[in-house]
């Protein structure tokens, strides 16, 4: 990693709700309103964003784990907002603490952890699984 990223660096990412971002199951929708799944994916890519600049040519960040609390609802065409802090970074883990709000509202929070890893051990992992 390239020096510089310290406790409490901070990325947020603005997002519009959309239709496909819905609570939906094998293609019928549960409730039209944003999903616990797309706020997964944009705590992921929040807190991605808080390493982006830090890693080397030959490394790579990878998802390790998620805990997010679905508070409130964020209807259709609303802006949710989502603020990731990075709270701990112990080489190779990093964590990040992360809250999406709709207007003034806190809808989720959550935790992301990530391991930075070299691209080779990342290859390696991925293609000699078992199949």
């Amino acid at each position: 990693m390239k020096a510089g990223m310290e406790v409490g660096r901070q990325e947020t990412i603005e997002i519009d709700v959309t239709e496909d971002m819905f609570a939906s199951f094998e293609g019928q929708v549960v409730h039209p309103v944003y999903s616990t799944v797309a706020m997964v994916y944009h705590m992921e890519w929040v807190s991605r964003k808080i390493i982006l600049p830090f890693l080397e040519e030959h490394e790579e960040g990878m998802g390790a784990a998620v805990e997010v609390k679905h508070i409130h609802a964020a209807p259709l065409n609303t802006t949710v907002t989502l603020t990731a802090t990075l709270v701990s970074y112990e080489h190779p883990q990093v964590i990040t603490k992360v809250e999406a709000y709709h207007d003034q509202t806190l809808i989720g929070k959550g935790e992301v952890k990530q391991v930075i890893l070299p691209k080779k051990v990342i290859r390696k992992k991925i293609f000699t699984q078992d199949k």
